[in-house]
Formats: structure tokens, C-alpha cells, sequence
């Protein structure tokens, strides 16, 4: 059976990308007709299709004005026209929300591999029974793109929940959970995850892929960049403290060495007589032994002293430049725990340059409301991307 990753977060939710009609330089435009679309509705229609029954009923209750929705329920939630953007509302409600979900990776379900096809009948099948699965999701775009590295599916749909105050039915991601039997707090969509995961692997199992778990991620995919710079930092901490170690251990002979270092005073012990005839002296064949042995002994402590002193630099500065790296990455991905400081000088300066960011930021907001005003998102981000494409190139 063939081993398989699976990956399942959270999307950005753009549906013109999902749609095409926005094409990403990832996109393969000779495969984008491969593509699977499982529905595509305005979101709009559906939103008027979902809730204008409901403030109708509530705009019924009312005696007073004030208190009535005026214009639909996308607008009076978002205060924009209905966009192709996910857009959160002050109290934190999503107009809809996207889950991505792939089987496999590029290697060994990618485009051109042989399990290209099945992952792709795996998710087609996963979608197909979905809707039916969580009735308080309503799907509202749905596409299989085959089109891009490897197979995977963007889902997106609108929570719906039944309240007793207020409108009768409203856009609640908790009470659709809570009604769907996943619990009230925030652990309620991760319980909806893991029970999803477990449909997966079910297919999967079907199909002859025994799915691996997901791997945790930072947010909602996986950092690769991130959980490289781990490993190895965590590889170069092995090999500093291994290198440490040897380090410990030729310091260790060295000192030895030095320990057995000839003593010298030894040769005071030898007793020499002077020649009649000449300025030579003689000493007995014992005592020639033991210094020629002693002055051997001297010579090879000495060679191997600097040998051992050259191997202890060495192996110095190797466990010095891997400080310097485990310390450089533990900093990276440390960095935003250390402390910093500022003078009075670089803190007027940065309030400065805080006071210029509100002032951009207040435009943009007025940009973005103009925008949204008009019914303007799609073209934007098409700019927006097509911008960005061009100062790539």
C-alpha cells in the first residue's frame, strides 16, 4: 500500500483564483480545462438565497425603524457589496470560509507521476460527499484543480446557524458546528477537521493509500523553510556538542603529554668522570643507556605536544564556527523573544514613522470601502496581481 501525506488547513479564500479568472504564474494554462468545477454561484445570490427569507421575518418583528436591515444581509453584515475576497465583519464573522485539501505531494502525486489520477479520484470523491456531510456548511464554490503542481481541492462555503434572538438564521461558524454535533469553544473546528481527516483516510484506505497523519503547521500550511532551519540547527548542536567533546578529550592527551614531559633532573643522577688526556669525560655504559633513553623520550613528548596543540586548534576553531552557526539560527528562530531597546532618538523617529503608516493605512481603509462601495474587489486584485507580475518580470 502506498504511503501518502494528506493536508488539510485553511485557504486564503479567493475565488477568482479558484475560478481562473484570475491565472497565477503556477497556473499550467494548456491543463486549466482539466480542471473540476463542483459548483460556482455569486455569493451574493446565495447570501440573498440563504438569509432574505429571514430578514424579512426579522424586519416583520420590528416597531421600530432604526432597528430594521437595510439592503441585504451581505451588506448590512460586511458594509460592501457582495466581493470574490473573504471579508470579516467587526464582529469577527467571515462572508465565507475555504478549506484546501490535498493528498499526496508534488513528488510522488505531482503532475506526470503515476498516482496523479488516483489522488484526483480520491478528492472527487471526498467532495462529491461533502455537502451532505455538513448540512450547516453551504457550499457555494467548489473546484478540483488539476492544473498546478499536484491535485488538491478549494472548498468554500458560508456557515449557517439557527438562533433564537435576532435573525432566525444567521452566518455563525460556532452555532453551524455546534448544530452539526461538534461542540460549543474553540476547540470545535478542530474536532470538524479530524473528523474530515478520518473520511479522507477512509478513500484513501479504498484506494490503496494508507494516509500518513498531517503534519503540524504553523497557521494553516505547512513552513518548510521554517522546519528546515531546524533541522538544522538541531543537526549543527549534535555535531558542536560531538565536536566538544573531541575537544575534551585532546585537551585531555595534551595535558597528559605535558604531564609526562622528561624530567630532566633525572640526569643529575648520572656520574661523570674526566679524562686524563683530554677535556672528554666518560660516564658508564648504564648511564649512556638511560640518557639516549631519557633524550628519545624528550624528542617524541615534544613532536607529539605540537601535534596535539595543532589538532586542539583545529578542532577549536571547527567547534567555534559551529557556535557561531547554532547560535546565528537559534537567533532566527528566537528573534522575536529577545528583548530590544531604544534611545530617545530612534523612538521619536519611529513614531514618526508610525504616525506616516495610520496616515497610509487610514487611506488605504478609504481605498478599500471605495471599492468594496463599488463593487470593485475582483478588478482590484486582478491590478493588484497582474502589478505584482509585471514588476517580477
Amino acid at each position: 500500500m502506498k504511503s501518502k501525506r494528506i493536508s488539510f488547513g485553511q485557504g486564503k479564500g479567493s475565488i477568482t483564483h479558484n475560478n481562473r479568472t484570475f491565472i497565477a504564474n503556477n497556473v499550467d494554462r494548456n491543463r486549466i480545462a482539466d480542471n473540476i468545477t463542483f459548483i460556482a454561484k455569486p455569493i451574493g445570490e446565495v447570501y440573498n438565497e440563504l438569509f432574505g427569507d429571514a430578514v424579512e421575518r426579522y424586519n416583520a418583528r420590528q416597531k421600530r425603524n432604526d432597528r430594521k436591515i437595510h439592503g441585504t444581509y451581505y451588506e448590512h453584515l460586511f458594509h460592501c457589496k457582495p466581493s470574490n475576497s473573504v471579508i470579516t465583519s467587526s464582529d469577527k464573522r467571515k462572508s465565507f470560509y475555504e478549506d484546501v485539501v490535498q493528498i499526496g505531494r508534488m513528488e510522488d502525486s505531482g503532475y506526470g507521476t503515476e498516482d496523479f489520477q488516483l489522488v484526483a479520484d480520491c478528492l472527487k470523491e471526498y467532495m462529491n460527499s461533502f455537502q451532505a456531510r455538513n448540512p450547516n456548511f453551504h457550499v457555494f464554490n467548489a473546484v478540483l484543480h488539476m492544473d498546478e503542481a499536484t491535485p488538491h481541492l478549494h472548498i468554500d462555503y458560508i456557515p449557517i446557524g439557527h438562533y433564537k434572538r435576532g435573525m432566525d438564521i444567521q452566518n455563525g461558524i460556532a452555532q453551524a458546528l455546534k448544530e452539526m454535533g461538534y461542540g460549543d469553544g474553540k476547540q470545535a473546528i478542530a474536532r470538524w477537521r479530524e473528523k474530515e481527516v478520518e473520511v479522507l483516510n477512509e478513500i484513501c484506505h479504498r484506494h490503496g493509500i494508507e494516509p500518513l497523519p498531517p503534519e503540524k503547521a504553523r497557521g494553516t500550511l505547512e513552513v518548510a523553510e521554517y522546519k528546515e532551519q531546524r533541522r538544522k540547527s538541531e543537526q549543527l548542536a549534535v555535531e558542536n556538542r560531538k565536536s566538544q567533546s573531541e575537544l575534551d578529550a585532546l585537551n585531555g592527551e595534551l595535558k597528559s603529554a605535558a604531564e609526562k614531559k622528561v624530567k630532566i633532573v633525572e640526569i643529575d643522577n648520572i656520574k661523570a668522570k674526566k679524562s686524563r688526556f683530554s677535556k672528554k669525560i666518560s660516564i658508564s655504559e648504564e648511564d649512556f643507556q638511560n640518557l639516549t633513553d631519557l633524550a628519545k623520550k624528550q624528542t617524541a613528548s615534544v613532536k607529539n605536544t605540537k601535534k596535539l596543540k595543532s589538532e586542539n586548534a583545529e578542532l577549536s576553531q571547527k567547534v567555534t564556527d559551529l557556535e557561531v552557526q547554532v547560535k546565528f539560527l537559534a537567533a532566527e528562530l528566537d528573534k522575536y523573544k529577545q528583548p530590544v531597546t531604544f534611545s530617545r532618538e530612534q523612538l521619536k523617529k519611529s513614531a514618526e514613522k508610525i504616525s506616516e503608516l495610520e496616515q497610509l493605512k487610514s487611506k488605504y481603509r478609504r481605498a478599500i470601502e471605495f471599492i468594496n462601495s463599488h463593487a470593485l474587489a475582483t478588478e482590484f486584485e486582478i491590478y493588484k496581481d497582474n502589478r505584482k507580475n509585471n514588476v517580477l518580470e
